[in-house]
């Protein structure tokens, strides 16, 4: 006999799930009262270090499921139950360090700047850990097909907890696959990449096999990245997006964002990429991202204005979106998404023009052609981006007076935790935790 159980769990800044399970014959209590939860939990590590903490032993909180992003799903015989959460103080506040708060308040943000509403879905890559069955399967119908369980159950399992299955293939790199899921509005498509990230990991382990979203497995092959497609609504549901006439088909609106997502990506990059393997992935010729730029239709760019399918204006409207490439599952995408999304908006606030999309190959200019273009190369190692980070106090000031304090301790634990070890050691170590 078994007693069924339901995991509290949130998506910490180190972007792993934790929390705490409960019976399921109490979910009606907990809904209002959560599980307890403790401030310096906020500084457990990738690695289960716990960094320096302003909080120490002191103080209390809670941690409230919330029913809309309940989880369920059978593999093997057990059945995995969770909902996503909220930390609160005990009179009922947002915590400061919650990541789906900090998520919220970029989107109010946005909202009250420009009228607009966020639409976003999270395309992930990730790669099991066993050699590959058969080699040179990138795109691959074989490749695929010696994972079609695997593939078939994980979209099966999303589709049954109101995740819309897009697609996903056997990718480019040694056991690497993409899985792709459809929009969603607001906090929802966070909630749903963390969601299948775990049930990801799941469905593996249930078949013999273990996934990782690690960043990069191995510096001489591919990495994994996870690429946020996004487009705004208005407050009736119709999309501001596109614009014909506007530079690579981008509104206003959407100009304007997109050159603020830019002008401070390397401020916002310690959040969005935030492992110290990160930036062995972040190099020219990965298809990933080096520099600010705007690319149409170009995947080495850190921002992409992606192609459409449609034909009739109205169409070509709700398809229309822009692609941030800079980021990987070492970050949870709450902070990742709220760090574009304030960005962004800051852009809006600032009227800034859309940027000009570069078009040649941006590792052969030399820093003075690049600036002129108003272009750098981002930081090159997660020391550098989170001096980058601390740099600029408009940043800092989009996620609060302590946050940067306590995310600084945080990354300098974790860089600490792997300083001695040679690059392999590092995937290695990161490999295990992702």
């Amino acid at each position: 006999m078994t007693l069924p159980l339901i995991f509290a769990a949130t998506s910490d800044i180190s972007g792993k799930v934790r929390g705490k399970a409960f019976p399921a014959d109490q979910l009606d209590k907990r809904l209002q009262r959560g599980v307890g939860w403790t401030p310096t939990n906020v500084q457990m590590t990738c690695f289960d270090g716990i960094a320096d903490s302003p909080f120490g032993a002191l103080g209390d909180l809670l941690l409230i499921p919330d029913p809309t992003t309940e989880a369920r799903a059978t593999f093997a015989g057990v059945t995995e139950h969770f909902m996503l959460g909220d930390i609160v103080t005990l009179d009922g506040e947002p915590w400061a360090f919650c990541t789906r708060a900090i998520l919220r308040k970029a989107l109010k943000r946005l909202h009250e700047v420009a009228g607009v509403h966020l639409i976003s879905a999270f395309e992930h890559e990730f790669q099991l850990k066993d050699a590959p069955l058969l080699e040179n399967q990138g795109y691959g119908r074989e490749g695929f097909e010696l994972q079609r369980r695997l593939c078939e159950t994980l979209m099966a399992t999303l589709a049954k907890n109101d995740i819309a299955p897009d697609s996903i293939m056997k990718e480019f790199g040694a056991n690497q696959y993409e899985v792709v899921v459809g929009p969603a509005k607001g906090v929802r498509s966070a909630d749903e990449a963390v969601i299948l990230r775990e049930f990801t990991r799941s469905t593996a382990r249930s078949l013999g096999e273990a996934a990782t979203f690690t960043p990069i497995r191995d510096v001489a092959s591919v990495g994994n990245g996870v690429h946020i497609h996004m487009s705004f609504v208005d407050d009736d549901g119709s999309p501001v997006t596109y614009d014909a006439d506007g530079p690579c088909g981008m509104s206003k609106i959407t100009g304007s964002f997109a050159a603020g997502v830019l002008k401070y990506l390397p401020n916002i990059l310690a959040i969005t990429a935030p492992s110290v393997i990160s930036y062995e992935r972040l190099t020219p010729h990965r298809w990933s991202a080096a520099y600010n730029n705007l690319g149409f239709r170009d995947r080495e760019a850190s921002l992409r204005v992606c192609p459409v399918t449609g034909k009739d204006p109205a169409s070509i409207a709700r398809q229309f979106n822009i692609e941030f490439r800079a980021s990987d599952a070492a970050a949870s995408p709450y902070m990742a998404l709220a760090a574009v999304v304030h960005a962004g908006t800051q852009g809006i606030e600032d009227g800034l023009k859309a940027p000009v999309p570069t078009e040649e190959d941006l590792s052969l200019l030399p820093p003075g052609d690049l600036a002129q273009k108003g272009l750098v190369r981002l930081p090159e190692t997660l020391d550098a981006a989170l001096e980058a980070f601390r740099s600029d106090t408009i940043v800092t000031g989009w996620f609060g007076p302590e946050f940067e304090a306590v995310y600084s301790a945080h990354k300098a634990d974790e860089i600490d935790t792997v300083k001695d070890m040679d690059t392999p050691e590092k995937c290695t170590a990161y490999e295990g935790t992702y």
